[in-house]
């Protein structure tokens, strides 16, 4: 076998192990561990064996995903707000749903709806607007620009609008690896609390730009973490190798890193 052909076999093996990735700037490709998905043998056996899934249950359990691909920042909001309120007892009542016919067999004067964070509601107590998450231009450091979704202060201002005690974490040069891996699994091992992450796909091997979620476990003897991610029509539950999550993060979003954001109830 000649030298080039050794090579080449060599390069497509790799290639077959480490997906390639386009950095956020998209000048040079980025090597990317590959993502297990969670519901692979493999990827129950990570949630069987890992420590660090206390928060796994309580977001399974309130799980949705997001009806609009700008929704990924309110869905991860509904569903940590939901998990941290299991009983509604601070969630509002959605009957917009409901047809004018839905009562008319039932007893007079019957709650038809459950109290619920979801995806629309907790829009409307934030300060952007759902025309804004759409698109519609806003000022932003100064500048007129369309800014769609959510930005990781954007999510951050929600949730404190919803009464949470929230810790932002923009992952820059500023914050260590060592940090930020700490942050991340002790919040994973610890219940009452979670921990919402944005990230840019690309630079984490998948398709499609910023995207948010919240993460449900993490696994010591694969370094991974599990992102129930809010798209699973497109990108099903993933486990993630943390520092592959790392990179993702240390990505330029409008103004700024993304990040992460840890949150409790006050």
């Amino acid at each position: 076998m000649s030298l080039l052909v050794r090579i080449a076999a060599a390069l497509l093996i790799a290639g077959t192990q480490l997906p390639l990735a386009l950095a956020d700037d998209a000048t040079a490709p980025v090597r990317i561990r590959a993502l297990l998905p969670f519901a692979s043998a493999e990827g129950l056996d990570r949630l069987a064996r890992a420590t660090a899934r206390s928060d796994f249950a309580p977001l399974a359990n309130q799980f949705e995903a997001q009806v609009t691909i700008a929704f990924c920042g309110p869905t991860s909001a509904a569903i940590v707000l939901n998990a941290l309120d299991p009983q509604g007892a601070g969630a509002p009542r959605d009957r917009s749903r409901l047809l004018p016919a839905d009562a008319r067999y039932l007893p007079e004067n019957l709650e038809l709806t459950v109290r619920r964070h979801t995806q629309e509601s907790v829009i409307a107590t934030g300060r952007k607007t759902r025309a804004q998450v759409f698109g519609e231009p806003s000022v932003i450091n100064g500048k007129v620009l369309r800014d769609g979704g959510y930005q990781l202060r954007q999510l951050d201002e929600l949730l404190k609008a919803h009464n949470m005690d929230t810790r932002l974490v923009i992952a820059d040069e500023q914050k260590s690896e060592a940090e930020i891996r700490r942050d991340l699994i002790d919040n994973l091992g610890r219940a009452g609390d979670f921990v919402i992450v944005n990230y840019q796909r690309r630079a984490v091997g998948q398709t499609g730009g910023g995207h948010i979620s919240p993460l449900g476990a993490y696994d010591a003897e694969s370094d991974s973490v599990l992102v129930l991610d809010v798209n699973p029509s497109h990108h099903p539950w993933v486990w993630m190798p943390l520092a592959t999550l790392i990179q993702g993060m240390r990505t330029r979003d409008v103004a700024e890193n993304r990040g992460y954001i840890l949150v409790r109830s006050r």
